[in-house]
């Protein structure tokens, strides 16, 4: 058998996910019509419920053994997950996201630690130039988990973003693989 692939950070891991998370991802994430977290993971876009058997037909695969998508757990407990997709993969050009499903462990650093860890792992074993990620100006937990990381808001799109009929900015937030160098050397 494989060795899964693990950070940790005290009681807080990333790691690969794994046949055994199946059921717990599609409790967190696709069991509830309108999930608490989705009201800031990119609310815009519709969220749709699934049964089990939906879920395992239609996202499975995307979640479970996919090296692009991490589980989150907190003493032992699955709780979010990391990810990243290529925006222009040609120029390595990678955008991660973080979700953390359950509200309890929000506003507790876990969000930051968490990220801490992934984009390590991502310059760890890719040869990227830059690592970011895009949010919307109504999750100012998000903005503030880059600023505490050091990246810098590198995009403002006014107005494009339109929720519950208010129009919010896409904020894109991102670091080089040099600041962050710089950064982790002075710790």
């Amino acid at each position: 058998m494989d060795t899964i692939q693990r950070y940790e950070d005290g009681l807080l891991a990333i790691r690969q996910m794994t046949e055994a998370d199946t059921h717990r991802i599609w409790e967190l994430a696709f069991q509830e019509e309108s999930p608490q977290w989705k009201k800031w993971d990119a609310p815009y876009y519709a969220h749709q419920a699934l049964t089990y058997e939906q879920f395992l037909e239609q996202k499975k695969a995307q979640m479970i053994d996919n090296p692009a998508r991490w589980a989150i757990e907190v003493d032992g407990e699955l709780i979010g997950m990391v990810s990243y997709y290529w925006e222009h993969e040609e120029s390595l050009w990678l955008e991660m996201g973080i979700v953390i499903f359950q509200p309890d462990y929000w506003s507790g650093g876990y969000g930051t630690r968490a990220l801490r860890l992934w984009i390590n792992h991502l310059l760890q074993t890719m040869p990227l130039v830059r690592v970011g990620y895009t949010t919307w100006s109504g999750n100012e937990r998000m903005i503030q988990v880059g600023y505490k990381l050091g990246m810098t808001m590198e995009a403002r799109l006014r107005k494009c973003r339109l929720y519950e009929g208010v129009y919010y900015d896409s904020i894109r937030m991102g670091m080089l693989r040099e600041e962050w160098e710089q950064q982790t050397e002075q710790k």
